[in-house]
């Protein structure tokens, strides 16, 4: 019995419940039995709370998945460079393509996502034998918006789970008590993404809009979640993986491994899932429940307020976070608080694990709204008693991401940074899964494969693909600048090729740092062209010593005793025409002084450290972004499972 835990929860799991959430009562008494909870709409209720209390683990949704899972990718990276990119102990080596099965928190993921899985299905098999659905009354439509929930949740578990491990168990029934269908052999994740887009469209017959039934907000699953994750994984069919071994009538790509090929779908399946796709996210675009928020500034602001946007819900579906409960957004990645500080507590935070990189600060127009916000390169730090911000100056590949920002948490969270000492706090973030702005690039791509940059579809939401992506394009510029902003759109060739370039392009400048990045990258297998393409754009800046990084940026402060920056005045792209650095206030070494470096060992060292297992001198498999499966796992599951892709047992 111990053994099949790690994999998968038994039902006793489900009925004792620890508080993870400030929004969802997850408490039920431990001696009701299944037949029992079925009957009571309330007590299934709480059995659907406990999926979502199972998201506010750390090596869930709390800290491991939105922060560290996703990562590298070509503008995100994980915080380690040089020896530590190959420690295989720790995600710093397994981030960088350098995996290694014994890594502990491989097992751990594995074990909370499956429990979660289970928790899902007892919830399904409750429902479904639950004789409340046989009236055609409020309480049967309660329970099937359960049934919706716990099918969405179980489809988006699923579906993280494909993309960090590839084939893995399909179960989608509990646990027996005979465990006669505990130790379960991979499924092929084309089946699995088969039957959860089959099972997301029962769900969206059950499910309300956001807004629509009361309790229902965007901290919950609602039909605009549902839609969305139908699309996003239609996209995923549609596009390339590695395999373990070549399937017949599909594609193989060009960068590929001989014996763990990189393939696709063919040609006609991949129509249909696009239009599939474009169903789906039609509907959530002609429906007007979710709206760009005009102020990207204002997203952030709100998320970071935690409170939710009821008038645009840009963010589709947040999972609900607790304060000082869950929660690392913030903490463990955002703007640097170097130290203790009066203001904000004595531990400061961590802000490790994700940076963004030069290349990709570099990338955005100078105009662009979101590169300030996505890239921090001030951190702060009390001295004398004063709490100053400061550049981080010379660090190409240790950006902080700016999305999370100490500077915009509300005063709550405050005085609870301060109360927890010098143990790490929990901001109670909530965790984004989707956006409409992420919806719309989606759409975007749709369009352009079905129709190129300005064609109409059978079934469009009335946008073309160009104009999809202007929406998101222009909301990211003052209104001063969106003629500008909107030139460039508009002169885009119209090609699907050159459109399909500005889509990609637009996902890194709009989603950098929300774990979305890397798994795009992947379906469109481009992920090791385009970390390749950031190594050779960092080589070639600094080797441009007119055009290039700057070896110093001046900057002027906001106030007189020089604790605040402005950010408008900083010389990113060297001294502006007529200025000396006589008309700043202050300076600091930049990417471009490793010019005049002997030790070079950001050029030398760390650069080639990065996605080293991906895309360095010794690749053992081409094209392998896959995680092993835990050697534990592996050592729990009866002979049922087994790693490939060369990974060892």
């Amino acid at each position: 019995m111990k053994n099949i835990v790690k994999i998968f929860v038994l039902a006793t799991g489900a009925l004792t419940v620890s508080a993870c959430s400030d929004f969802l009562e997850q408490n039920s008494p431990s001696d009701l039995t299944s037949e029992t909870i079925s009957q009571s709409s309330y007590y299934t209720g709480l059995t659907v709370n406990k999926i979502y209390g199972d998201l506010t683990n750390d090596i869930t949704y709390s800290q491991a998945i939105p922060i560290i899972w996703g990562l590298n990718s070509d503008c995100e990276l994980v915080d380690g460079l040089g020896d530590d990119a190959v420690n295989p102990t720790s995600e710093r080596g397994n981030m960088n393509f350098n995996a290694n099965p014994a890594w502990s928190k491989l097992s751990d993921m594995w074990s909370k996502m499956y429990g979660a899985i289970e928790n899902a299905n007892l919830t399904i098999e409750m429902v479904e034998s639950s004789p409340l659905i046989a009236a055609d009354n409020s309480e049967a439509k309660t329970m099937l918006r359960y049934k919706g929930e716990a099918l969405t949740l179980r489809a988006m578990l699923y579906f993280d789970m494909i993309r960090f491990f590839g084939d893995i168990p399909m179960k989608l029934e509990p646990t027996q008590s005979d465990l006669s269908n505990a130790y379960l052999a991979k499924t092929d994740r084309d089946v699995i993404m088969d039957t959860l887009m089959v099972n997301l469209k029962e769900a969206i017959e059950y499910l309300p809009w956001a807004g629509e039934v009361s309790n229902y907000t965007t901290e919950r699953i609602t039909k605009g979640y549902a839609h969305s994750l139908l699309a996003q994984i239609a996209l995923t069919r549609a596009g390339w993986a590695i395999r373990e071994k070549a399937k017949d009538g599909y594609e193989t790509a060009t960068y590929t491994d001989p014996t763990y090929p990189t393939q696709r779908c063919d040609a006609d399946t991949r129509k249909k899932m696009y239009e599939l796709a474009l169903e789906h996210l039609t509907a959530v675009i002609s429906n007007g429940t979710h709206k760009l928020n005009p102020s990207f500034e204002n997203e952030w602001y709100l998320l970071n307020q935690r409170t939710l946007d009821q008038t645009y819900r840009e963010n589709i579906f947040e999972i609900p976070m607790g304060l000082g409960v869950s929660s690392e957004l913030g903490y463990t990645v955002g703007v640097r608080i170097n130290g203790a500080s009066a203001q904000y507590g004595a531990k400061g935070n961590s802000s490790g694990k994700m940076k963004v990189t030069a290349p990709f600060f570099w990338s955005y127009d100078k105009k662009d709204l979101r590169r300030d916000i996505t890239c921090a390169q001030v951190q702060l730090k009390e001295e004398d008693g004063v709490l100053k911000e400061s550049f981080v100056g010379n660090a190409p590949f240790a950006i902080y991401v700016g999305k999370w920002d100490i500077r915009k948490m509300n005063e709550e969270w405050r005085q609870a940074a301060i109360a927890t000492g010098n143990a790490k706090w929990m901001t109670g973030i909530n965790v984004v899964r989707m956006r409409y702005s992420q919806v719309l690039l989606m759409y975007a791509e749709v369009m352009n494969e079905l129709a190129g940059p300005d064609g109409t579809y059978a079934g469009y939401a009335g946008l073309t693909a160009r104009q999809a992506l202007k929406e998101v394009h222009c909301r990211a510029f003052a209104d001063a600048d969106k003629a500008d902003a909107e030139a460039y759109v508009n002169n885009i060739a119209a090609t699907q090729d050159a459109m399909f370039d500005a889509i990609v392009d637009e996902n890194a400048w709009e989603l950098a740092g929300e774990g979305v990045r890397k798994f795009d990258l992947i379906r469109w297998n481009i992920l090791a062209e385009k970390i390749n393409e950031f190594k050779d754009e960092y080589v070639s800046q600094m080797q441009d010593e007119t055009n290039g990084y700057p070896e110093k940026i001046y900057f002027n402060y906001t106030d007189e005793s020089k604790t605040k920056i402005d950010l408008s005045s900083v010389t990113w792209y060297g001294l502006p025409d007529g200025k000396t650095d006589k008309d700043y206030d202050d300076s600091k070494d930049f990417f471009g002084k490793e010019r005049v470096d002997a030790s070079q060992k950001n050029l030398l060292i760390n650069l080639p450290s990065i996605s080293s297992g991906l895309v360095g001198d010794n690749v053992e498999v081409i094209n392998r972004y896959i995680l092993p499966i835990g050697s534990t796992t592996i050592s729990a599951a009866g002979g049922t499972l087994h790693n490939s892709y060369g990974y060892s047992d």
